[in-house]
């Protein structure tokens, strides 16, 4: 499949919990219209563990919908079950909507990562998403954890794979690699497909370095390498180097043309126009995101970069808005 995808939260969703606890079909029925609008056939997202715990029905009947309104529009989706960036899912980080300091957050907590006497329920969650969605045909692949990286982590998504792979069907596993290098870590996990991430690589050089890369490997693994986290071009090194004139705002144009020439599937972050997902990233004032809650684009450059990749560049049914979103206004940075 060539896989043309965003990452996808709700606008006003600062994690996963939000989206969930909060779900609306009708804001969900919207979003992904606007993602098939520009021909994007994948979003990638994640569950939350914390609100199953709390409420799994709801979370069930949130999820299904969820995957039916995708399928309606022709998109896959790239489920995460467990999340490994953020800050600790205490009550108030969930709940926070506040968009100066709202975070999104890690899942499941560190006491239960750190500790296997108590894996059993995180274990149960898993089999919970494989017992109903294993041979789903409108999952792209089923994601065990977002960047997991090498320490305790790593662990505890190595054990939850474990069960993932015990409870296989039909549809592809995977884990969050934050790296090329990363994945040597996951060799041995019989992954169905392999990611990297790389959101703000800092020239045209780079960019075409690691799909090079990428395609490389997949020819040698014989698996699909998805470029599952990418922005723009940034001329500082490093996730939170400081951000320079105008790069605090989206311009997935300055890679999307490269990604396309060497046919690597991805997913841009992230669909709509927010606030960072990262505390520090929202310090700088930096705004993600394509589409407004009303339709209309930040950029059409970049709508019309990333439409191109399914062949047609047209956006005439798009209109163009480079406006902070009023309710997202005090994370401004002027």
């Amino acid at each position: 499949m060539d896989v043309r995808g965003a990452i996808y939260l709700p606008t006003r969703a600062f994690n996963t919990y939000q989206m969930w606890s909060d779900y609306d079909p009708e804001v969900i029925e919207r979003d992904l219209g606007y993602a098939a609008s520009v021909n994007l056939n994948a979003v990638r997202t994640w569950l939350c563990y914390e609100h199953w715990l709390e409420d799994p029905e709801a979370h069930g009947r949130a999820l299904e919908h969820f995957l039916t309104a995708a399928a309606a529009e022709g998109i896959e989706v790239l489920l995460g079950v467990f999340e490994g960036v953020g800050e600790p899912p205490t009550e108030e980080n969930l709940t926070n909507t506040n968009p100066v300091d709202a975070v999104g957050v890690y899942s499941p907590s560190g006491q239960v990562v750190r500790d296997p006497g108590r894996w059993d329920r995180p274990r149960e969650f898993v089999r919970w998403v494989m017992e109903r969605y294993r041979d789903d045909e409108r999952l792209l692949a089923i994601e065990i954890m977002n960047e997991p990286g090498w320490t305790i982590q790593q662990r505890f998504a190595r054990g939850m794979f474990e069960t993932l792979r015990e409870e296989r069907g039909d549809v592809p596993l995977t884990v969050g690699s934050t790296s090329f290098a990363n994945n040597a870590d996951y060799l041995d996990w019989e992954l169905d497909a392999m990611q990297f991430h790389y959101n703000f690589p800092s020239t045209r050089a780079i960019v075409r370095d690691v799909l090079h890369q990428a395609t490389s490997m997949e020819e040698a693994a014989s698996m699909p390498v998805w470029f599952a986290e990418w922005q723009r071009l940034r001329t500082g090194r490093g996730f939170n180097s400081k951000v320079q004139g105008d790069e605090w705002q989206p311009n997935y144009s300055s890679i999307a043309p490269f990604i396309h020439d060497a046919g690597v599937g991805n997913f841009f972050w992230t669909l709509m126009v927010q606030p960072a997902y990262t505390v520090a990233q929202r310090k700088q004032g930096v705004l993600v995101g394509m589409f407004h809650e009303d339709g209309a684009v930040w950029d059409l450059e970049d709508a019309r970069s990333i439409k191109a990749m399914s062949g047609d560049p047209s956006v005439d049914h798009l209109e163009e808005r480079k406006e902070w979103p009023e309710w997202a206004s005090e994370a401004r940075r002027d």
